[in-house]
């Protein structure tokens, strides 16, 4: 089935799925968001494919980054990528973190057997970017703990 396919694959990169029903995605299967600096999450944005695959799928996944205003764009398919779909995720700009001073490739391409073998999707260390929430400082403990007027004693009900 080529939505359980889909999802699994998601999944192996966590990213989360766009839709929860069949139907039309507008070529977007999945997102990751992550902080890169000051200024608004960037995202990565996910094409799976389970059947044939070419270099208009990478030409569509470019469109759709563009579109999106996306950092990142990764198509994950059972087939090897060709030369000519290769060639033209080469062509696609490169994504440079603010943070990092890295440059991230802009189309990424993976296989099934990439993922299950270890290869991971290439963006800024989400652990070190995400300055979402701050860390709230420890409670410096005051005074004694005291019993509570019941602890210890049962209660008895009354019928």
């Amino acid at each position: 089935n080529p939505y359980q396919f889909q999802w699994w694959a998601l999944g192996l990169v966590d990213a989360r799925p766009v839709v929860e029903k069949k139907g039309p995605d507008q070529g977007i299967d999945g997102r990751i968001y992550f902080i890169d600096g000051e200024g608004p999450a960037k995202q990565i944005i996910f094409s799976v494919k389970s059947g044939g695959t070419g270099v208009k799928d990478v030409r569509d996944l470019r469109g759709v980054v563009e579109r999106e205003k996306a950092a990142i764009g990764v198509l994950i398919s059972l087939q090897q990528p060709t030369q000519p779909m290769r060639a033209e995720a080469a062509t696609a700009r490169v994504y440079r973190s603010a943070v990092w001073g890295k440059d991230y490739t802009g189309i990424q391409l993976y296989t099934a057997e990439d993922l299950l073998a270890g290869k991971r999707v290439e963006y800024p260390p989400s652990s070190q970017t995400n300055v979402t929430y701050r860390k709230a400082p420890l409670a410096k403990a005051t005074g004694t703990q005291q019993d509570l007027p019941f602890a210890g004693k049962r209660r008895q009900r009354k019928h």
